[in-house]
């Protein structure tokens, strides 16, 4: 039987398949991820709450240049320096 993931691992892939799905719709660098409004991600095919939840994490942890912290499950070693 599969070994089950760690809800941490389902949670790493959850934001890479979303990661994914915005690479291949176009989205490519954090500049685009950081214009990216509300109307324009609902094109992305087969997106859902959920996945627009974490693009708008994405964009909020890009912005404050802490996102490898956030794909990791982990936090910034250094808050309030970004602020």
């Amino acid at each position: 039987m599969p070994k089950a993931l760690t809800a941490e691992q389902q949670s790493f892939q959850q934001k890479i398949k979303v990661l994914s799905k915005l690479y291949e719709g176009g989205c490519k660098t954090e500049k685009e991820l950081q214009a990216l409004e509300l109307a324009e991600m609902l094109k992305i095919p087969n997106i859902t709450v959920q996945e627009l939840s974490i693009i708008v994490s994405l964009q909020k942890y890009v912005k404050s240049h802490t996102l490898y912290s956030y794909l990791g499950g982990g936090t910034d070693e250094q808050p309030g320096q970004n602020e």
